[in-house]
């Protein structure tokens, strides 16, 4: 028993354990090498060399693409709000509907992201993944099975993304699925009612849950844009996820009385 919880161990109702915030990497895994970017756009588009505008016009695509889409689901783009961002979501997910893209917001964030280095007028160009603070937009999105999570999606090329997962907004899914009452406040449950089954979900958890929601999303939001008359074919849109980091809360408990 940790100190915590041997000092307040009289106003403890129950305990469980379970993930926090899960934080997947989102890449389509051949474009990470320069020399098979070159093969795809070759083979695909019949363009060679890859030069600088190409790779610009690639992102300026997705950006069009964004802001047709958020007009389509009346959602409007933001910048990044002066205070912490999952407090500012708060409001547009009250009343979120199931797999809805409930916000945009667009930031200025570090990314891996493709380069052409050469000259226009010897048309030499070679391709290097370089470090970039770069505009990306992170889409805030109730999911139906996982609640309330987001996808953060790069631009340019080669469209590395970021999802965000909350296994506590998972559970509280699957509690409310099965009839049993549950009362959440953030990352913590304050009543259950019936514990042994919320530690049961809670273990349940397979890594096939989480890719599903995953891939479902990054295929949705990484369009591959492609030119005018080009075959389809190539390297899907939907990115192979790698896990990055897991942040793990092992001892989550609810005292009695708090509201």
């Amino acid at each position: 028993m940790n100190t915590f919880a041997e000092h307040h161990q009289d106003r403890i109702r129950f305990g469980y354990r379970c993930f926090d915030r899960l934080l997947l990497n989102g890449i389509i895994q051949p474009f990470q090498q320069p020399e098979r970017v070159v093969g795809f756009f070759w083979t695909y588009r019949q363009l060679y060399p890859v030069d600088r505008d190409t790779l610009r016009d690639i992102a300026t695509q997705y950006h069009h693409w964004v802001v047709n889409q958020a007009r389509h689901w009346h959602v409007p783009i933001q910048g990044v709000p002066a205070g912490r961002r999952d407090e500012f979501m708060d409001r547009p997910f009250t009343r979120a509907r199931p797999d809805q893209v409930v916000a945009i917001l667009k930031a200025r964030e570090p990314a891996r992201i493709m380069t052409a280095i050469g000259n226009k007028q010897d048309n030499r160009w070679h391709l290097e993944l370089k470090s970039r603070w770069v505009d990306q937009y992170n889409f805030y999105i109730n999911d139906a099975r996982w609640g309330r999570m987001f996808v953060r999606v790069c631009p340019y090329f080669p469209f590395s993304a970021r999802v965000c997962l909350n296994q506590h907004h998972w559970l509280a899914q699957c509690l409310r699925e099965r009839g049993i009452p549950v009362r959440q406040c953030g990352n913590a449950f304050l009543h259950c009612g019936n514990p042994e089954a919320l530690q049961a979900l809670a273990d349940s958890l397979t890594p096939q849950d989480i890719l599903v929601c995953g891939q479902k999303w990054l295929a949705a939001l990484t369009a591959l844009p492609h030119a005018p008359g080009a075959r389809a074919g190539g390297v899907p849109a939907s990115a192979v996820l790698r896990p990055d980091r897991v942040l793990r809360q092992p001892h989550l408990q609810a005292a009695r009385g708090v509201g």
